[in-house]
This record gives structure tokens, C-alpha cells and sequence, in this order.
């Protein structure tokens, strides 16, 4: 097989290559993309990453300067509460982790991070030297709007059931109160299925 760019789709674990052959396993009798989701990150990787991670890291750090945990409910108290407890055991990870401190804020206004704590995140993701693992965490921040989540995923931290969790912990708070929308719901398995490739890529081992 080969991959859009006419490169050979050689993966990196047995795990990664056993999704893709369940998705093709899958297909009928027309092909749809839509439905394979490790196919198109594994694509996406060793045609457009691969050759140079550095500006997918580069953009990872960059959604630590805005990171979803950092915006905080004012009110309902309790939405607020779930918050913080929720959400703070990722701070307090990133404090011992990576030895970063952020500035948390109420609302929507842009808030600026120390650039101290800018630079712990810059030197932890620079860990991640594999194209295929960069790739997989800018897939998991992007999804989750938080580049913290994705690198408390990739340290075992959670389980990617978990940090789907908390990535939702707003928009499962509003369905608590006024209840589902079947589309955004059907929206919402799709990128599910996103994250999952993401995480088989992350945690399994290098077979090659």
C-alpha cells in the first residue's frame, strides 16, 4: 500500500497496522475515508510530517498558550466546582511534570501564560522526537483543545477514556441541563473514533 504521496504506508507498531486493516475490513463497496480514521492520520504523518515534525511541536505549544483548562466557569457554582475538580489534577501534573505554573482566568479574555511555564512546555514537547508520536499529540490537542491533556495522555497520566472526559466536561455539563443534540452528537463519535487512532499510536510500542 502505498499513501497519497506514493510513499510506502509502513507504520509503527502491530497495533497501528491492526486498525488500519480493520477499517479497510470495514469498507463495502465504496471506500469512504470518513470511516477510517487511523488511515488518514497515518497518511497525514508520513506524508506531511514525517520530513520535518518541528512545526507541528512548534504548534502544539501553541495551544498551551491558550489551553482550554485555563478558562474557567464563574458560574453555576457547581459547573464551576466540577471544574476544578476535574480539571486542577492536570494542572498539579504539569506543575510536578513539567514544572510549569499557569495563570487560570473566569470568562473568555485572553489571559497570558509566564513565559517560564511557555518554555517547560516547549523543552517536554521537544521529548517527542518520533513523527509518528508528534503527530498523535497534535491530533489528541487539537480534538481536546488542550495541548495538557494530550501531554498528560502520552505520561500515562490517564486513560484517553478520561481525558476524552474532560476535554467534554463543559459540553456534558450543558446536555446535563437541556439535554443531547443527535447531530453534535454524531459529530462528536466521529472525533471519538479521531482520538482513539491518536491514542493507539501514542501508547503502543515501536515494533519496527
Amino acid at each position: 500500500m502505498k499513501t497519497p504521496g506514493r510513499k510506502p504506508l509502513a507504520v509503527p507498531s502491530v497495533a497501528v497496522a491492526e486498525a488500519i486493516l480493520a477499517e479497510w475490513d470495514a469498507q463495502g463497496e465504496r471506500i469512504d475515508p470518513g470511516t477510517m480514521p487511523m488511515t488518514r492520520l497515518v497518511n497525514t504523518t508520513i506524508d506531511g510530517i514525517l520530513p520535518d515534525p518541528e512545526p507541528v511541536r512548534a504548534d502544539i505549544v501553541r495551544f498551551a498558550e491558550t489551553d482550554m483548562l485555563f478558562y474557567r466557569a464563574g458560574e453555576p457554582e457547581a459547573l464551576a466546582l466540577r471544574q476544578r475538580q476535574r480539571w486542577d489534577p492536570v494542572l498539579d501534573w504539569a506543575k510536578q511534570r513539567l514544572g510549569a505554573r499557569f495563570v487560570l482566568t473566569e470568562g473568555v479574555m485572553h489571559v497570558s501564560q509566564p513565559k517560564d511555564a511557555l518554555a517547560s512546555v516547549r523543552r517536554h514537547v521537544a521529548i517527542y522526537d518520533d513523527g509518528f508520536a508528534v503527530a498523535a499529540l497534535h491530533q489528541i490537542t487539537a480534538l481536546t483543545g488542550s495541548a495538557l491533556l494530550a501531554l498528560a495522555l502520552a505520561d500515562s497520566m490517564m486513560s484517553v477514556e478520561e481525558t476524552w472526559s474532560l476535554a467534554h466536561l463543559d459540553e456534558d455539563w450543558n446536555i446535563e441541563q437541556w439535554g443531547a443534540d443527535e447531530e453534535a452528537m454524531a459529530r462528536r463519535e466521529l472525533r471519538w473514533q479521531e482520538m482513539q487512532a491518536a491514542a493507539i499510536i501514542l501508547s503502543g510500542p515501536a515494533d519496527r
